[in-house]
Parts: structure tokens; C-alpha cells; sequence
């Protein structure tokens, strides 16, 4: 993993961006044509024409990536995975340079470099800027892996993620998994019903389905980005908090958190966002190896999330945790609690009836 420090790495923002809109160079870092020199031009075009290197005529592209987890975690270890593999497909003619650890910023701030196109991609739960995605997050909205795995290769799912490439200027090329069903943790008392988030003040990543939830049930909540959570809970900023086992874990969030409840309440799709005129300026091979190396680390990274989620939540039970697992009738509370939620999400736009309708209906069948 490459790692910078984000002051300086946004002092070279600028260089990066003038980069990437040259066609022939096609990203960040990437050799031009003037850069190589004839002699380089030439070498590359004779080993094409003998056979030995059929992408050395496409010319080499650096694709720079960010995400906020650190390592270990599936986020991490499949964006590796991924680096890897697109090197080996294009015989290193495109180099994916992946700065994890939350490098490169907050998750929106990433975001924001990838619609600016000072960096060509980021992967994170970050809906500020396709907020349709939310729909996905609905609360209790499914219960199985197989459900998840249905609304994220559906219809419905492309259409959304089709619609960013019109409003943000970026082009999702994989929705995955971002960890894992989420629980609630706070460091004052368990939390057993809805009741009981009465008064709790907790953090939310700022996603609107988050903050409906916990207000339905009584909580207040504040915003703190990802990588300032650990100190937030520490320091009282939040009483609490909702992450998958998996991010618990990864951010030693138990070592400022006492009480857990594993309610499974929401996933969030993880979507993998690339700087549309980066992309579409790409030779159609190289689009096409990323994509399918991209659907290769979606796959992966749920794979990862589903293997090392039980252990995740015994590392949080052996740190001394108290974690409550709800009854089907203690769940069922909070399912009903929350059902204004629903609602709220078709009257601030985030989706139709009908569409929550459709979500139903693929959970179902599923």
C-alpha cells in the first residue's frame, strides 16, 4: 500500500488533475507520450507489432484510489487483491495505486476529489452525491446474504447507479458489500428496546436512513467522520455508535464501547466510484479488464465480510464487551419503531413506493 500524507498529497492535487486530462496519458502519474520519448514509443510499439505485449499499443495508465479502512479489513484486502489483479491482466500496463486508512481524506472529501478529478476513484458508503443509494439502507430492509447479493446485482440497482454518471460526473463500476450488517453500541447501558436509545446521543456518518432511524427510536445523533470516531467515542463526543462487526473490529471501536446489541438493522452498499471522464477516455480494453477485475473484488470482499464477521464479533465478546442478542419478538420492536423511516425516504425523493415495492419483492424471492 502506497502510503502520503494528505497535506501532501493535496499539494500534488493539482498536478494530478492537469494529468488526468491529458487522453493519451490518461490518468494521474502516467507517462505521456512526450515523457517516454520516441525511443520509448518505439520500443513499446515493436514489441506490440512482434507480438510480445498486446496492450503496449494502448499505453499505461495509473488509476489512484482511496478508501478509509485500514488494513486487514475487506475493504482493504480486496482493493489490494484488485490492484494486483488489474497489473497482472494488463501485464502492468495499468497500475492501480490504492491509499487506504482514510490517506486521502474523509470519505466525502475523496469523493469529492474523484468528481473534481484529482484522484480517479474511491470506494466508500459515501451517498452525498447519489443519494438514491440510500435506498438500499432502508432499515431491516433484509436479513441473508443472498438478499443482499440480489439487491445489489439487480435492476434496479444499475439503474440507480446509472444515474450517476448524469448527476455527479462519476460511473460506478461495483457495488458490493460495505462490511456487513450493522449493531448498536454505546458506552452508557444496554440496549434492549427501542426505549432504551432514548437520550443516547449517537454518531452517525451523516447518511439520512441513519439518522431517521436513531431519532425514531429517541436518540439524537452527531456527525463524526469515520476516522475521527475512535476519539469521538473516547472522548464523549458520542455516547454510541452503529458499524458492522467487521469495522468494530478494525477500528478497535470496543476498546471505547461497552455495550453492543446485534440487531442486524441495515447494510450499506459499498460503491466504487471512478471519475467519468477518466474512464470513458480509457482504450474499451482496459475498461472492460477493470470492470471484471472490479466484479472479481466485489465478490471477494463479501466473501471476506461473511468469513471473518463471527470472529470479529468473539474478538469484541473476549475484550470484555457485553453483547445482547435480541429475541425475534424483541426484534420485531425494533422493526416497528423504525417503519416511518420508509415513509420519510419516498417524501424526501430517495425512492418511489413503487420501488420500495420492487426492493420487497426481490428480498422475497431471493
Amino acid at each position: 500500500m502506497k502510503k502520503v500524507s494528505r497535506r501532501n498529497f493535496l499539494k500534488v492535487s493539482g498536478a494530478m488533475a492537469a494529468a488526468g486530462a491529458l487522453a493519451a496519458c490518461g490518468g494521474s502519474g502516467a507517462s505521456t507520450p512526450a515523457a517516454s520519448g520516441a525511443a520509448s514509443t518505439s520500443t513499446a510499439a515493436s514489441a506490440a507489432a512482434a507480438g510480445e505485449d498486446k496492450f503496449a499499443s494502448l499505453g499505461d495508465f495509473t488509476m489512484t484510489v482511496g478508501h478509509a479502512q485500514p488494513e486487514g479489513t475487506p475493504r482493504f484486502v480486496s482493493m489490494e487483491q484488485f490492484a494486483a489483479d488489474v497489473a497482472e491482466a494488463t501485464n502492468g500496463h495499468v497500475k492501480i495505486e490504492v491509499y487506504g486508512n482514510g490517506q486521502l481524506g474523509t470519505e466525502k472529501e475523496m469523493l469529492e476529489q474523484v468528481v473534481a478529478g484529482t484522484v480517479q476513484g474511491m470506494r466508500g458508503g459515501q451517498f452525498d452525491f447519489s443519494p438514491r443509494l440510500l435506498m438500499f439502507t432502508l432499515p431491516f430492509l433484509t436479513n441473508t446474504r443472498a438478499q443482499v447479493t440480489a439487491l445489489l446485482q439487480s435492476d434496479l440497482a444499475q439503474k440507480v447507479c446509472a444515474e450517476a454518471e448524469g448527476e455527479t460526473g462519476t460511473v460506478i463500476i461495483n457495488l458490493c458489500d460495505a462490511g456487513g450488517y450493522r449493531q448498536f453500541s454505546n458506552s452508557k447501558h444496554p440496549i434492549k428496546a427501542p426505549a432504551d436509545l432514548k437520550g443516547l446521543k449517537m454518531r452517525t456518518n451523516g447518511m439520512k436512513t441513519i439518522d431517521m432511524t436513531f431519532q425514531a427510536m429517541g436518540a439524537t445523533t452527531t456527525t463524526i467522520p469515520y476516522s475521527d470516531l475512535y476519539m469521538g467515542l473516547k472522548t464523549g463526543v458520542a455516547d454510541g455508535q452503529e458499524n458492522p462487526w467487521v469495522n468494530v473490529e478494525g477500528m478497535k471501536f470496543y476498546e471505547v464501547q461497552k455495550y453492543f446489541t446485534e440487531v442486524n438493522y441495515q447494510f450499506h452498499p459499498d460503491p466504487f466510484y471512478v471519475n467519468a471522464a477518466w474512464w470513458n477516455g480509457l482504450p474499451e480494453e482496459y475498461r472492460d479488464i477493470i470492470t471484471e477485475c472490479a466484479t472479481k473484488m466485489g465478490e471477494y470482499n463479501d466473501e471476506l465480510i461473511d468469513k471473518n464477521s463471527s470472529a470479529a464479533k468473539q474478538t469484541i465478546v473476549d475484550s470484555g464487551c457485553e453483547v445482547y442478542e435480541p429475541s425475534a419478538d424483541e426484534l420485531k420492536a425494533f422493526q416497528t419503531a423504525v417503519q416511518s423511516v420508509y415513509d420519510q425516504c419516498v417524501t424526501e425523493g430517495i425512492c418511489t413506493a413503487d420501488e420500495i415495492k420492487e426492493m420487497q419483492d426481490i428480498v422475497a424471492k431471493a
